[in-house]
């Protein structure tokens, strides 16, 4: 399966969109065909600028809505010059969907980003989500799915410079791994995350297309592309089901914003703008978050007991009516004995509606036992009389004294800082311990002047939705989910509680003292339980060396998960460089000087600790540096990490700095060696390690 800059050894057919003038050169044919392409896409984008829609719409509102819908396709037809229009060609053997005479030829389809039709509304580009685009990914020599060919196109920049064929019904043509995939998995990274659409492995592809009604749970080593197969799983949704998902929303929620910012033009690029990205704290940034817990504290608040512990402490405001409520209307007072209150207010209790529902619920109740009594009485109220009636100053006390409103961030606020109603609560759920480890030393004041933790703030979410109900949209992709607490997985289960949820992650990666042992458990705590889980173990990002090495780990880390191999060609550039204490930081720049004479993006990742004097020894040396997030550039390539941050990043070459260091950062070793494991497996191309202090058991023996 050779890569091609001349002609290939089988013919192309001229495709369904018409024969082009021009050289006989396959190639130079195929770039005819980008350049109509790209022209068509600028006609499509044209005539959309040209509607006029002064004479369509009834009023001001609707233009309004038809304008933005307007705007809205305009700008998913930009044509991004630097982002291959199309990556592949397949040619069928017959018409797929039609029934074609015996030696008819099948049809030709470019697969790409987006559809592209030219003036007639015949298609120039499929769309990458059409069915009939399946077998690009899925089509192999065993099955191929109806294809006599498949052509993956080689672009350097926005240029067309290269294809390669695949003869999926040649028996004479042996299977074998695509050179311009790897080129493209191998090619240099400056600048935020790429797509992986052009080079979605069969797994991946079955993962992305899976249907919205379930759930989905992806175990993925590092590099596997569990992250692009979650955004590309999005962009397949909406396209699939647009029209749902636009009443109900999507969201992407990943671990810090550095993550959001890194995959942030991922989704553009298949077409999808109005997509939303979120953090967890984001999604509970209710208070502002002032305070940091210790690990103790704050795994408690993150335990599951907790939901309890605060169904109980909103539910202890409810008291049990004492007196009877009496009515005046007119000339006439109807009286609701404290008996019948109770019953009321039993019922509704009982019901295990949300507290606010049942708040808005008991006045009506009460009118109705009124109403009754007034019926008996001979009178004929209605509606209206019954509405009056629950607006009444007296059902109003009533409502006031046994079922008062409830703030969740003033609960949570007493729960913390009250140890008598803290204990009332919490009995048999947590022990005394546990209740003295999550109690405020100093009880704040008020909700403003609390110093307010990410636990905290999830707690008051969750007491939010004991009181009223929080909206769900139609899916959520969670990205990086093994760092969740149980409570954390409740506040994102909410949000998709009546749709669908992708969730994506490694258990080896987790790196929070309270990170989840399995899927299963996390996937219950999401209100998702018996959800699929797949596994991906086959990485292409991460160079084979490199993979072995991190590898090492696993027993320690996460001893029941299968160890990632690589389908890349390449070991890649692996080196370890030990060193003496005083020359550490003189050698760490020393790999990145070298690594910065290679081309593409260079990560320096380092413990917290070792940051600040690695900033300024790169300052003292000239050398620019930038910050997890921000975008690398031809003149700005080497990004200094701290290694809490470096969780869902990917650098051509890492250099990493002291791993001893890293594992000493961490509350216990298990988390330590978790982390390491994470920042070892961040490299596309290669990896120095400089060290000075001895290098974790595990990994000694090189």
């Amino acid at each position: 399966m050779p890569s091609h800059a001349h002609h290939p050894t089988t013919e192309p057919r001229t495709e369904s969109s018409g024969p082009r003038p021009g050289s006989d050169d396959p190639l130079q044919r195929e770039k005819s065909h980008l350049a109509a392409s790209r022209s068509a896409l600028r006609a499509m984008r044209a005539d959309a600028e040209a509607l006029n829609i002064a004479d369509v719409t009834a009023n001001w509102v609707n233009a309004e809505v038809l304008q933005g819908e307007i705007d809205a396709r305009i700008k998913a037809l930009a044509d991004l010059s630097h982002t291959p229009l199309f990556f592949g060609r397949l040619d069928y053997l017959h018409a797929p969907g039609l029934e074609l005479a015996e030696g008819a030829a099948g049809e030709n389809f470019y697969i790409g980003r987006r559809h592209v039709h030219d003036a007639d509304g015949d298609p120039m580009v499929i769309d990458w989500r059409a069915p009939v685009s399946q077998p690009f990914y899925r089509a192999s020599k065993k099955d191929p799915m109806d294809l006599k060919l498949r052509r993956r196109f080689g672009y350097t920049g926005g240029e067309l410079t290269a294809y390669e064929d695949e003869h999926l019904t040649d028996p004479t043509e042996a299977a074998r791994t695509s050179a311009l995939l790897q080129s493209e998995i191998e090619r240099p990274r400056v600048g935020p995350m790429r797509d992986i659409v052009a080079t979605i492995q069969p797994e991946q592809d079955e993962i992305v297309r899976a249907g919205i009604g379930g759930s989905v749970c992806v175990q993925g080593a590092p590099g596997t592309g569990k992250t692009a197969v979650g955004l590309h799983r999005v962009a397949y949704l909406l396209y699939a089901h647009r029209e749902r998902l636009a009443r109900s929303g999507t969201l992407v929620i990943g671990p810090n914003r550095s993550f959001l910012h890194y995959i942030e033009q991922v989704l553009p690029a298949l077409g999808e703008l109005e997509v939303k990205q979120a953090t967890v704290d984001d999604l509970v940034g209710h208070v502002e978050v002032r305070a940091t817990d210790e690990a103790a504290a704050a795994t408690v608040k993150g335990d599951a007991r907790m939901a309890e512990v605060l169904r109980r402490a909103v539910r202890s405001h409810i008291t049990m009516p004492q007196e009877p409520c009496v009515v005046v209307r007119g000339s006439r007072r109807w009286r609701v004995p404290a008996y019948e209150l109770e019953e009321i207010v039993r019922e509704l209790r009982d019901r295990e509606i949300r507290y606010g529902a049942a708040r808005e619920a008991l006045p009506q109740r009460i009118a109705h036992a009124v109403l009754v009594r007034m019926e008996q009485a001979g009178e004929a109220p209605d509606d209206r009389v019954q509405d009056a009636v629950a607006r009444n100053t007296a059902v109003k006390a009533a409502v006031k004294a046994v079922w008062p409103p409830v703030d969740p961030a003033k609960l949570v606020l007493r729960l913390l800082g009250d140890a008598e109603f803290l204990a009332e609560q919490a009995e048999g759920i947590l022990t005394p311990e546990e209740q003295k480890t999550i109690l405020w030393t100093r009880p704040a004041r008020s909700v403003k002047s609390a110093k307010w933790s990410s636990a905290d703030a999830v707690l008051i979410d969750e007491a939010m939705d004991l009181v009223a109900r929080t909206p769900s949209l139609g899916h959520v992709v969670l990205d990086e989910a093994q760092d969740l607490s149980p409570m954390q997985y409740r506040a994102v289960g909410r949000r998709c509680t009546t749709g669908s949820a992708t969730i994506l992650g490694d258990i080896a990666q987790g790196t929070t003292p309270w990170a989840t042992d399995t899927w299963e458990e996390a996937l219950t705590h999401l209100g998702k339980p018996g959800s699929a889980v797949e596994e991906l173990t086959q990485g292409f990002r991460v160079p084979r060396e490199v993979i072995a090495y991190a590898s090492r780990l696993l027993p320690a880390i996460a001893p029941d998960l299968t160890e990632a191999t690589s389908i890349r060609e390449s070991a890649g550039d692996f080196e370890i460089r030990t060193v003496e204490p005083a020359d550490l930081t003189a050698a760490t720049l020393t790999a990145c000087d070298n690594a910065l004479a290679k081309e593409g993006s260079i990560g320096l990742i380092a413990a917290e600790a070792r940051i600040p004097a690695l900033r300024t020894a790169l300052e003292a040396a000239g050398v620019s540096c930038l910050a997890p997030g921000e975008e690398t550039s031809a003149e700005a390539r080497l990004t200094l990490v701290p290694a809490t941050l470096a969780k869902g990043l990917e650098y051509d070459y890492v250099v990493l700095d002291e791993p001893a260091a890293i594992v000493d950062g961490e509350p216990d070793e298990r988390t330590g060696l978790r982390r390491l494991y994470v920042c070892l497996t961040r490299p596309v191309s290669g990896l120095t390690v400089v060290h000075a202090a001895p290098l974790p058991e595990q990994l000694a023996d090189r």
